[in-house]
């Protein structure tokens, strides 16, 4: 493994990898990235807070639609 491999992934990193696990779409380079390190934490916290965020904006659409069409 070259030297930059062995660096554990920033932010910004740990971001995409969320992300592109949420549509399933990850890449082998990126998945032996997130899997060559021993620390789960900042997988697990990212994804908690995008998915609070998702259900935080899902609720507010719904709540806009129903507002408009004069339901509530």
């Amino acid at each position: 493994m070259s030297e930059p491999e062995k660096k554990r992934p920033n932010l910004l990193q740990v971001f995409f990898s969320v992300v592109a696990a949420f549509f399933g779409v990850q890449t082998e380079k990126a998945r032996l990235r997130d899997f060559s390190h021993g620390s789960p934490a900042p997988y697990i916290i990212v994804g908690i807070v995008l998915i609070v965020l998702m259900l935080l904006s899902v609720g507010f659409v719904v709540r806009t639609v129903l507002k408009v069409s004069g339901a509530i």
